[in-house]
């Protein structure tokens, strides 16, 4: 895929990317996180650390990866 990036993807760009299911995805076939690259990532594509920093829209749209309803 193109938008690989060896830095991650910014913040501002989060929600959308959560709503990629090819992007997520990627992330975890790669088992590394959009934002930081960080490997050991959750079914939303990303690690403990980013995952515990969401916003609360982050959050949702995260929440429903973890709980298996996907974008």
């Amino acid at each position: 895929m193109q938008w690989f990036n060896p830095e991650g993807i910014p913040r501002g760009q989060l929600l959308y990317a959560l709503g990629n299911r090819k992007m997520v995805m990627f992330a975890r076939e790669i088992d590394a996180c959009l934002l930081c690259r960080r490997k050991d990532v959750n079914e939303a594509g990303l690690c403990r650390y980013c995952y515990s920093s969401l916003d609360d829209p982050e959050l949702k749209a995260a929440v429903k990866w973890t709980s298996g309803v996907g974008p």
